[in-house]
């Protein structure tokens, strides 16, 4: 394997030329340049494939090539004095540069490009200038190794992990806690908690993330559907209503709320809205009897998730969830990052949106467990059918790794 660096101690037998330790003091950014930089201190190339196999790859294109081709992906080398040939730089996400509106940079797995590259005579930059940085040469035989490595270890490997970006990041604050509230998505997705810098999937990947699930293609219907979710307007008004009455027994009656209870004011709260709707003239008169039976079965999927919540441990003791406003308020934590990533937005905007959620956050809850059991509820509710299934299990391990991770923002950000 033909390798180099900028430090580089020489060439050994095997015609490698290895870099030798970078005896500086550095602070890698995240976990992944801390394991290649480790990997380079000793020599490993092996392993420092395998850092870079499952590892998320981003190379910087103009916008206006990436808005003109969407979807593709193209290489644009560059003339390294250093290495004194034509190196095309890919950087891992703790090296990436605050976002700007151009360059943008593009996501690609090592198994990409393993599979197309533009010339055998170009070589691989990865985060050239730094402690961790490492070339490559990019033969069909080199790139063979690259896929071997590609096949061996699973592209984004941290899913499930809680993952902190150290330099660059915030850890504490009003911004902080608004990213905190995105940390369960985070957690599953292997994605970086606090970055407020957020590139995320690539500027294309972030696009079509948009697009695909949420129907965005502009920064107009991004804006309107980041207030949406602010306002807690996103989900199904009815989980918050019957939620809302279930709150209101319990602060007139207190203790437990039972079901045969809740339903019957359900109902009874069904029947006035009706009888005043129907007084109003050239309204609507919906049917009581359809949105009462709507509701009753409604309450009876909240009971039977709320008993499993109990015994996975993501409720304690008699606990109800008491609001299902963190499914938007957390997804908005998120849409402000997606919308930087995707360019329709600045830092700025992104950061104003992550404080917001926060703060509309901590109005509606007293803990990130009484949050977490919402989100997690919502979730449940949009997606999963009762299956208890991925859409499911994913939160739950998530809320189990930021409930006791003694370093995580839910351990070390105070709710209030």
């Amino acid at each position: 394997m033909d390798t180099w660096s900028g430090t580089a101690a020489g060439k050994t037998a095997a015609g490698e030329i290895r870099g030798g330790p970078a005896h500086i003091p550095w602070q890698p950014p995240t976990d992944v340049e801390q394991r290649l930089y480790e990997a380079r201190t000793r020599g490993d190339w092996s392993a420092y494939l395998e850092v870079l196999a499952g590892a998320r790859l981003f190379h910087a294109v103009p916008r206006s090539w990436a808005d003109a081709n969407p979807g593709f992906f193209t290489f644009f080398p560059y003339w390294d004095p250093r290495a004194r040939r034509h190196c095309v730089a890919v950087l891992t996400e703790g090296m990436l540069p605050c976002p700007a509106p151009d360059p943008v940079f593009l996501e690609r797995p090592l198994k990409g490009y393993a599979e197309w590259w533009p010339d055998s005579g170009r070589w691989l930059a990865v985060n050239p200038g730094s402690p961790c940085e490492a070339y490559f040469a990019a033969t069909p035989e080199h790139r063979r190794t690259w896929a071997e490595h590609a096949a061996r270890v699973p592209r984004n490997a941290g899913r499930g992990t809680l993952r902190t970006l150290r330099v660059g990041g915030v850890q504490q604050g009003p911004v902080a806690r608004g990213l905190a509230c995105g940390a369960l998505l985070c957690v599953s997705n292997g994605s970086l908690w606090n970055a407020m810098g957020w590139h995320g999937t690539g500027y294309g990947g972030e696009r079509e993330r948009l697009a695909d699930w949420w129907g965005i293609t502009t920064r107009e219907e991004w804006a309107s559907a980041q207030q949406r979710l602010l306002r807690g307007e996103a989900s199904d008004s009815a989980w918050e209503f019957v939620l809302e009455v279930r709150r209101a027994i319990a602060r007139e009656y207190g203790g437990p709320v039972g079901i045969d209870h809740w339903r019957r004011i359900v109902d009874r709260f069904v029947r006035a809205r009706a009888g005043q709707a129907a007084a109003a003239p050239g309204a609507d008169h919906p049917d009581p009897e359809a949105e009462t039976r709507r509701l009753q079965r409604l309450i009876g999927r909240i009971v039977r998730y709320e008993a499993r919540f109990r015994a996975d441990g993501l409720l304690a003791g008699n606990g109800y969830v008491t609001s299902v406003l963190a499914w938007d308020y957390g997804r908005a934590s998120k849409m402000a990052r997606w919308g930087l990533g995707a360019r329709f937005c600045d830092v700025a905007e992104a950061e104003r949106a992550v404080v917001r959620a926060g703060r509309v956050s901590q109005v509606a809850y007293d803990s990130w467990e009484s949050f977490s059991a919402g989100y997690v509820l919502g979730r449940c509710l949009h997606f999963d059918e009762e299956e208890f299934g991925d859409w499911y299990q994913e939160m739950l391990a998530a809320h189990r790794v930021l409930t006791t991770d003694p370093a995580g923002p839910w351990r070390t950000i105070p709710w209030k």
